[in-house]
């Protein structure tokens, strides 16, 4: 099973994000939330070539993904669940969540430190808020991310198949929550409590500050009720409320180029945790 994972995974992982992908723009084309401020054609080929380099980028740049390091840490005894005498799915259960409170626990960084939200923010700088908000990260920001998952790897020592479980997962609840489309209110308070929907995860694309130091998590909710970020609902309302960022907001800033510079540009104003409004 681990030999036909490692030599599929980038098919299983194209696959379904092509599949989740093609889903969630039909059901945005069908039942959107809100009124898009610019055409898709507009944003995107932006938001996809950004996703697209990042792929490429990380292809190039570190070729030894975490799911190659969890097969090397495995077979030489790295991490501390390649050292438990525990039931192989009690260890993939283990990774997935230890794994997912990583990545919550990293997003809150990039939210807290004034140079890492220089690179987070283009994320946050998206005027509407759809599918492919989802994939739009800064290259720098990527390549970051992946040291730190390459990290957590090598000491955790994951089940090679809870990593490709972890990051498809993740990739699927990423566009799903970015998602510009409906739930019934019932089915999303329900669904809150297993995964971050798209209502919850709008709320931290507010163009304040407070909203969007809150709910931080990607695929589980339950970082943010623990730790205390939860956030029900935005003041203005989903349909009223202003996606985005007090910088950033010409059309034109969605462009690629633009996008890429933006970390160099600016101060961070009052969004990074604990700011005062000043570039510290």
């Amino acid at each position: 099973m681990t030999d036909f994972i490692l030599m599929h995974e980038p098919a299983i992982r194209l696959s379904a994000f092509l599949g989740i992908l093609a889903a969630m723009a039909g059901w945005e084309a069908v039942g959107p939330r809100r009124a898009r401020l610019v055409p898709r054609l507009k944003r995107w080929p932006n938001n996809l070539g950004i996703a697209a380099l990042n792929t490429l980028l990380l292809r190039l740049l570190i070729p030894v993904a975490a799911l190659g390091l969890a097969v090397t840490a495995e077979q030489r005894g790295w991490g501390l669940l390649n050292n438990a005498a525990v039931p192989e799915v009690v260890r993939i259960i283990v990774a997935v969540l230890v794994l997912d409170l990583v990545i919550y626990l990293q997003h809150v960084m990039f939210h807290a430190i004034p140079a890492l939200w220089r690179l987070h923010r283009m994320h946050h700088s998206d005027i509407d808020f759809d599918v492919t908000t989802g994939a739009r990260f800064h290259p720098l920001e990527i390549l970051l991310s992946m040291a730190i998952k390459l990290a957590a790897v090598a000491a955790l020592g994951p089940p090679a198949v809870a990593v490709v479980i972890f990051e498809v997962v993740l990739n699927a609840t990423s566009m799903f929550n970015h998602g510009n489309v409906r739930l019934p209110g019932m089915l999303d308070r329900m669904l809150r409590w297993l995964v971050v929907t798209p209502d919850m995860h709008r709320v931290h694309h507010s163009i304040h500050p407070d909203e969007t130091n809150s709910n931080f998590g990607f695929n589980l909710p339950w970082w943010d009720r623990l730790l205390g970020t939860y956030r029900a609902q935005p003041r203005d309302g989903h349909e009223g409320m202003i996606i985005g960022l007090d910088v950033f907001r010409d059309a034109a800033q969605l462009r690629v180029d633009r996008m890429l510079a933006q970390p160099f540009r600016t101060g961070t104003g009052a969004y990074p945790i604990g700011s005062r409004g000043t570039d510290e």
